[in-house]
Formats: C-alpha cells, sequence, structure tokens
C-alpha cells in the first residue's frame, strides 16, 4: 500500500523505463481520475440495459450485472456467450454518458507528449468511447491508435488473447513497452509477456468502485504503483529516461 503522503511506489525488483519505447494506456480510472464521473455513468447504462433486456427492477440488474462481470470479466461478454446481442449496440448504448465533468489535464498531457516513442491505448471499452474522453482530456492527439474491445475480437483483459492480438496488431515487442492500468489482475499476463507495469489507483477511495479495483497491490507482477499518473511520468519516468 503507498503511505500516507506517498504518490509513487517502485519494486525493489522493479523494471525500469530505459529502452522504452511504446507506451500503452488503458483509458478508464486510469487517465481520468474518479471525480471527472465517467466511469459511474458507464456503470450505470450498463445496469440499465441489463434491466431493459431482462424486464428487470435496478436492484436485480444490478446484482445480475455484477454476477457477469465476475463470471465473464464484462457484462458484455457474458450477454454475448449467452444471449446472442449485438456488442456494438450495447457499446453504444453503455458509452452515452455526459463528458462535462472530464476536465482539461494539461499537465498530463505535456507529460505523455514528451515521453519518447509512440503512445497507445488499449481499453475494454470502444474506440468511440476512448476517443471522446482522451479528446475532453486534451490528449487524444498525442496517441497513434486506439485498441479497442472489438479490436480484441470482445475478449477483454486480463485474457492473455487481448494483450497478444494488440501486441501483434501495432507490432509491439513487450521487453521494449510498458502498461499503466487500474486493475492489478490486468497486469499479469503483460508482465509475463515481458512488459515494465505501473498501477494507477485513486488517490481517495472512490465510492463507485469495488475495493479490489483500486488496492495498492504490492505484486511481483506490479512494477511500479502511482496515485498521481502526470506526475509519475514527470518525477520517475523523466529522468529515468534522462539518466
Amino acid at each position: 500500500m503507498l503511505l500516507p503522503g506517498e504518490s509513487h511506489l517502485t519494486a525493489p525488483e522493479a523494471r525500469g523505463f530505459s529502452g522504452i519505447d511504446t507506451w500503452v494506456f488503458d483509458l478508464d480510472n486510469t487517465l481520468y481520475p474518479h471525480d471527472a464521473r465517467v466511469w459511474p455513468q458507464v456503470d450505470e447504462r450498463i445496469t440499465l440495459y441489463v434491466m431493459n433486456l431482462f424486464g428487470l427492477d435496478g436492484i436485480s440488474a444490478r446484482a445480475l450485472q455484477k454476477y457477469f462481470y465476475h463470471r465473464y470479466g464484462t457484462t458484455l461478454r457474458a450477454l454475448m456467450a449467452e444471449w446472442k446481442i449485438d456488442p456494438y449496440e450495447f457499446l453504444d448504448f453503455a458509452h452515452d454518458i455526459d463528458h462535462s465533468s472530464i476536465a482539461l489535464n494539461p499537465d498530463l498531457g505535456v507529460a505523455i507528449e514528451n515521453l519518447p516513442g509512440r503512445k497507445l491505448i488499449l481499453t475494454n471499452g470502444s474506440r468511440r468511447h476512448a476517443e471522446n474522453v482522451a479528446k475532453k482530456l486534451g490528449i487524444l492527439d498525442h496517441f497513434e491508435d486506439v485498441f479497442d474491445i472489438a479490436a480484441a475480437d470482445f475478449v477483454p483483459k486480463p485474457e492473455r488473447s487481448a494483450y497478444e492480438k494488440f501486441l501483434d496488431r501495432h507490432g509491439v515487442d513487450p521487453a521494449r513497452s510498458a502498461l499503466f492500468e487500474d486493475i492489478a489482475k490486468n497486469l499479469v499476463v503483460p508482465h509475463d509477456l515481458g512488459m515494465a507495469t505501473v498501477l494507477v489507483v485513486p488517490r481517495t477511495i472512490d465510492p463507485f468502485r469495488e475495493s479490489f479495483e483500486q488496492e495498492a497491490v504490492r505484486a511481483p507482477h506490479i512494477d511500479h504503483i502511482t496515485n498521481d499518473l502526470a506526475g509519475f511520468l514527470t518525477d520517475r519516468v523523466a529522468p529515468a529516461l534522462a539518466a
């Protein structure tokens, strides 16, 4: 865990950033803080979709949604597997949100722009969602491309095939890449493949997410932990690259 007043943590045997030429970022709860209120809206839209699909009340739909999430990794994957829904229709519905609470993040924009090499987004969401959010943050132009859930054939992280498809599609050498991600279990496979891994956790408790999704986990597959992405890129990554 991060100590009070601590923003960054690096494991003793952590992989560093020397030689990294590809920087890969998850989107939701990684590139924006939870007070942007993006994910709660998406989560509510997914619940509403489940309510409409099965004719359930809100509480029952929510319980079913969480069952799907824990069993399949995403509600979308469950609904595709068991009810053959149209994934594009689902994604359009889930990501039809209000973006007005997303603030420009100039510090993050400068920090990402200064990274040498390629920058890519790897998300379990849709390309449209990623582009909309990144544009509001003021960072979209710094990214070469978005690898979304459709590009992964709707197989979500943390499944190994999702990462392998990403690496193959974009010609990424995992040994020369770093992944920034907000859920610890989603870093197991990338670390196994050779990527440097950075877990991004919230500065304060996010009431809209489960505790395991925001825990500053110390584990062999996590090289670095931060609750300040822009600060980490500026204070830890930039000096390492300049050394």
